[in-house]
């Protein structure tokens, strides 16, 4: 295997608290739909219906503890980023939602760091670290195999690639 790390990032933040659940990531009401451009229009609807036209390509929410709590919804980390969410900044995440981002290549980096909405901050996943202005913040460095899932796009285009 190739050692690849994810690309380092620089971002506008969006600001949640604690115990971001699935159903308020991506409502129950839409999860009938296959098509990746509903989950996008409405991500973060349950708790900012204005989220998905506000949001852009390359965002980054960060948020307090167990972000992504709730049912096991694969269709919550696809909603974040086909809305264009390039990282998800977290104190801690729900077991099964930190899967499923791996698994779709939606980027997750646990630290606890001091920002506000707005701030652009800039993340560098492969060494474990976040910085918000002048400060430096230590993150849970993600294993080198979680990190080469997710810099092949997630782990079906893994899987791909290592059968080449």
């Amino acid at each position: 295997m190739n050692s690849k790390t994810i690309n380092k990032m620089r971002g506008k933040v969006w600001k949640f608290g604690d115990n971001i659940d699935t159903d308020v990531i991506i409502p129950g009401k839409y999860l009938r739909s296959t098509d990746m451009s509903v989950f996008a229009s409405h991500a973060m609807e349950g708790i900012d219906p204005e989220f998905p036209q506000k949001v852009k390509k390359g965002d980054i929410i960060v948020a307090g503890k167990n972000f992504g709590c709730g049912s096991s919804r694969e269709q919550a980390s696809l909603a974040l980023k086909h809305a264009g969410i390039a990282c998800v900044v977290a104190e801690s995440f729900a077991r099964i939602f930190f899967r499923n981002a791996i698994n779709v290549g939606l980027p997750i980096i646990e630290a606890k760091i001091d920002c506000r909405e707005g701030d652009v901050i800039e993340i560098d996943p492969g060494n474990g670290f976040v910085k918000n202005k002048d400060k430096t913040y230590h993150a849970t460095k993600l294993p080198g195999f979680l990190q080469e899932i997710l810099a092949d796009g997630g782990l079906v285009e893994h899987r791909k690639k290592a059968a080449v």
